[in-house]
């Protein structure tokens, strides 16, 4: 529904109201956004600060990072990291079509190559890797300049040469993204698999399964169905160094490697580690003039994060980035380098993106989100699996197409869905967008996933333009701390957001003795 969604339901039929005003804790929702009475920053170009020109379509959600080679984006989104689980090898053609349309980074998770019964790897040495090669060529078909495709590298990746095949391979195209340790998880990096044969072909290729299918026992157990999946997982890295010097001294290394390999484009993801970890990577990062640091709150994941992990581990997504922002800040009043950076943890709506790139300016310039950004890519999957089959299969433009190659898995469209209409068209708000971009006869190789997500990024893109507009900034670089508030005085103090009432109140005393 896009747009729609930015408003309360049955206009005309109801009146609705916030239930937002009482604020216990410190989180983004205790985070208020400031407007303003009068004037207008930022306008793009051609456009005065007349009321005619200062409407919220005219705000621009243009973005950009990095650091000698600038990666333009169409709005301040990117995905998270995308990897060897079966819910991103699924969807993915969803996932990099959506992306590459709109025009944002998608980042292709660690151990795509690794878990790959199709790829070889001979003595350290990618030679064949089709399950990567697809991940990339997918974003590629509809790259038009703006986004970016973002291959993340493992302890396990390193070791299978995963970073030399890439660069041979597609150049410049790509950019390369370091793990901190190892990711948003502290042990992340897991996939759950059913057979036997695969569970020995991932520990022949030298990752960690649990339980271990090389025991008899387990083989024994396996065979008379007391054991039915087993987990895949990655390893820590640094577990060798012993000191903070140690680690800088490695990364170092690891950046001039891939320096020297051709990559022009290098990123760091790190997750919700203490605050040593956090300047570390801050500072690491900026020092070697990395393009992007994404900070990940440790929120979520593709599925196979540990539970309890996501729920007790690490430092919440407000506190971390509030954190990075002082920590960016002492960088820069040094007169030193300081990396763009992008926040992840629990991001979803258009708030959320103003509030985070606010709480992060100057240093923030993308939003990371998961599965806000998958989720479209799914229901998109679900209608295009009912409409191209009701039997399971059909004939859609002379070729048979079964809903299992969409991994659609409803049977039938629900009423909610019916409800605004029966056909690709009637369902998806931004259809004939992207119909407009592409011309009727691609429409046939654009899977729904696909419009889907261009209808959430829409439906984002246009909250945000209305967010800054009230605020009176109408392009993001003017967005900064200034345009947020404490909604309580614990908010204040971990973040250092001043408090709502607070804000201006000298002035308005000034005023009002005038």
């Amino acid at each position: 529904m896009g747009r729609k969604l930015l408003y309360p339901r049955d206009f005309g039929l109801v009146t609705a109201g916030s239930g937002n005003t009482t604020h216990v804790g410190v989180n983004y929702n205790n985070l208020r956004i400031q407007g303003g009475v009068y004037g207008a920053k930022g306008l793009p170009p051609g456009l005065s600060d007349s009321a005619d020109d200062c409407v919220f379509p005219n705000v621009s959600v243009e973005t950009e990072y990095g650091s000698k080679i600038k990666t333009k984006a169409r709005v301040p989104l990117m995905t998270g990291a995308l990897g060897s689980t079966i819910i991103a090898a699924k969807y993915w053609e969803s996932f990099a079509t959506g992306a590459a349309l709109v025009g944002f980074p998608i980042v292709v998770g660690e151990n795509v190559v690794g878990v790959d019964r199709q790829s070889v790897i001979e003595k350290g040495c990618v030679k064949k890797a089709p399950e990567l090669d697809r991940r990339i060529d997918t974003f590629l078909r509809y790259y038009d300049g703006f986004g970016a495709v973002i291959v993340q590298l493992n302890v396990e990746d390193t070791r299978n040469g995963v970073a030399e095949y890439v660069v041979d391979k597609y150049g410049d195209k790509v950019t390369i993204e370091l793990k901190w340790g190892q990711g948003a998880k502290n042990i992340g990096g897991e996939i759950q698999v059913s057979t036997y044969d695969y569970a020995m072909f991932l520990k022949e290729r030298g990752y960690v399964v649990d339980p271990d299918p090389s025991l008899p026992e387990v083989k024994d157990a396996f065979d008379r169905n007391a054991i039915r999946a087993f987990a895949r997982h990655s390893r820590l890295g640094y577990t060798d160094l012993r000191s903070e010097a140690a680690v800088h001294e490695n990364f170092m290394q690891s950046v001039d490697y891939l320096r020297g390999l051709g990559y022009e484009r290098i990123t760091l993801k790190t997750g919700s580690y203490g605050m040593e970890g956090l300047a570390m990577a801050i500072k690491y990062a900026s020092e070697t003039n990395l393009d992007l640091l994404t900070i990940d709150g440790s929120g979520g994941g593709t599925g196979m994060s540990p539970w309890n992990m996501m729920e007790t581990w690490g430092v919440p997504s407000v506190l971390l980035h509030a954190k990075a922002n002082q920590y960016g800040q002492i960088l820069a009043n040094a007169g030193k380098n300081v990396v763009d950076m992008a926040f992840a943890g629990g991001l979803a709506r258009e708030d959320h993106l103003f509030k985070a790139l606010a709480l992060g300016a100057p240093f923030t310039k993308l939003i990371c989100m998961g599965r806000a950004l998958m989720i479209p890519g799914f229901v998109g999957s679900n209608v295009e699996g009912v409409l191209k089959g009701e039997e399971g299969e059909a004939i859609v433009d002379g070729e048979l197409v079964r809903r299992d190659t969409v991994h659609g898995t409803w049977d039938k469209l629900p009423a909610t869905v019916r409800e605004i209409g029966h056909s690709a068209d009637e369902i998806f708000a931004g259809y004939h967008e992207v119909q407009n971009r592409l011309g009727k006869d691609e429409m046939k190789n654009v899977p729904y996933g696909a419009i889907a997500i261009w209808t959430l990024a829409d439906k984002l893109a246009a909250g945000l333009q209305q967010l800054m507009a009230g605020a009176r900034k109408f392009s993001l670089s003017q967005v900064d701390r200034s345009d947020i508030v404490a909604a309580n005085r614990e908010t204040e103090e971990e973040t250092g957001i001043a408090f709502i009432t607070d804000v201006d109140d000298d002035k308005a005393r000034q005023l009002l003795m005038s």
